[in-house]
């Protein structure tokens, strides 16, 4: 799979200079690696959503602060894992990510489908492989 990296320019709205989608996005996972969850918080909207694929499921996060206490437990045991890029899908950015390998092995790739709403995360779905986050973001 090719993928490319996606920067785009700061946009002007509502009279001043606001971040894109993709920058949130950047700074999200750059948060995550220094095991900042306050700013991670305000990236958040309070109802946020984070599944994968099935809001009801075990495991799902329906706000702000079951997201942040599921990064806080998956930080604690693997680490976050490496922003490999993140792309731009109008209200929807996919973020594609490797996590850690488990005992020398090689991890792959995996995605999150993450939607904004006034430059707040409302929608996290995971998805093991990033050509169905790419495909749902209708990329």
């Amino acid at each position: 799979m090719t993928v490319q990296i996606a920067w785009s320019p700061l946009r002007c709205g509502n009279g001043g200079v606001t971040e894109t989608n993709v920058e949130l996005a950047r700074r999200g996972y750059e948060a995550a690696l220094r095991g900042d969850l306050d700013a991670i918080g305000e990236l958040l909207d309070m109802d946020v959503r984070w599944h994968g694929g099935d809001v009801s499921a075990p495991g799902a996060c329906h706000n702000r602060e079951q997201a942040l206490e599921f990064m806080r437990q998956a930080r604690s045991r693997r680490g976050v894992g490496e922003l490999i890029d993140v792309i731009d899908a109008g209200d929807k950015v996919v973020v594609i990510m490797q996590p850690p390998s488990e005992e020398g092995g090689q991890a792959t790739l995996s995605a999150n489908l993450t939607t904004f709403r006034d430059g707040k995360v409302i929608e996290m779905v995971h998805y093991p492989n990033p050509e169905d986050a790419l495909a749902a973001a209708g990329l």
